[in-house]
């Protein structure tokens, strides 16, 4: 008796390793084929108004000033955060589908539940990407001339001296939950309706017949409904991540909304929109297929 209670459990706890393995393969990808699109995307985003002319223009300074490399600064701590964070959303959002999937007693689940699963796993997500993304934003702001942090360890030392934890570390964090939330739960529900359509377009082929380019093709879909469902709240929250540690210009959210509004208007929530979607098709697709060729190695 005690070893028909126990396997089970010894299976699902193999299955949820293996989800968060392949979500670490998948986020290791999309590190490295997004971050130099991320990286001109925060600097348009963060930058006084009137400091760069476009995505262009960020480019070829970073190019004159410090290089190729400088598209990269800040990728050691989204290497390893990305990394963990991509495998906690791919991991619960699987775990979610596996008690859909028993409680609806093997129904196909429709767009509403794995919008459910998407959401549940960017919820849980943001308390890990938060803090992450906050690192990475304030080390990819950074020149030469304006140089404080030496490094993610360094960078978040003095975060938690400036303010603490919350205020501090965890600045950005109410935004960063409604982006990953509401962004995660569109991202998932888009793949698998693009899944779902395309299972349904050939008989007797299943999930791992499909090809890697189509997964890339779906992931990058998944991608671009995702920026452009959330991305003026991603705008706010990079505000707040790189407002003054000692003047802050920023009490809140809501404060950084009504700021960007005076200001800029509706165009003020779309700065460094170019390089989000141009970045969207590549990273995504490379970690769904980076994903699902992974799970079908090790399952």
């Amino acid at each position: 008796m005690t070893i028909e209670l126990e396997e089970p459990r010894l299976e699902e706890n193999s299955q949820v390793a293996k989800d968060l393995f392949g979500g670490t393969i998948g986020g290791i990808a999309q590190v490295l084929v997004g971050q130099p699109f991320d990286t001109v995307k925060v600097r348009l985003q963060s930058a006084p108004e009137g400091t760069y002319n476009g995505a262009g223009d960020v480019i070829k300074r970073l190019m004159a000033t410090e290089g190729p490399k400088g598209f990269y600064k800040g990728t050691i701590t989204p290497l390893i955060g990305v990394g963990a964070c991509v495998s906690v959303q791919f991991s619960v959002n699987e775990a979610m589908k596996r008690y859909y999937d028993k409680s609806l007693n093997g129904k196909e689940l429709g767009l509403p539940q794995y919008f459910v699963c998407g959401a549940t796993a960017g919820f849980a997500n943001g308390f890990l990407t938060g803090p992450i993304e906050h690192i990475r934003i304030r080390l990819q702001t950074q020149t030469a001339e304006t140089k404080a942090f030496d490094g993610p360890i360094d960078c978040a030392k003095k975060l938690y001296r400036a303010n603490g934890l919350f205020n501090g570390i965890y600045k950005g964090l109410s935004p960063t939950l409604v982006r990953e939330s509401v962004g995660l739960g569109i991202y998932f529900a888009t793949y698998e309706a693009l899944i779902k359509r395309e299972l349904g377009k050939v008989k007797n082929i299943t999930r791992d017949d499909i090809p890697p380019w189509k997964l890339c093709l779906f992931g990058g879909l998944s991608g671009y409904t995702l920026w452009i469902g959330i991305y003026p709240i991603d705008v706010i929250k990079s505000k707040l991540q790189t407002d003054s540690l000692t003047a802050p210009k920023y009490k809140g959210p809501i404060d950084a909304f009504r700021d960007i509004w005076a200001r800029q208007g509706v165009k003020g929530f779309y700065r460094g929109f170019v390089p989000t979607i141009l970045r969207a098709a590549p990273a995504n697709g490379a970690t769904f297929a980076a994903f699902e060729l992974t799970m079908r190695l090790i399952n």
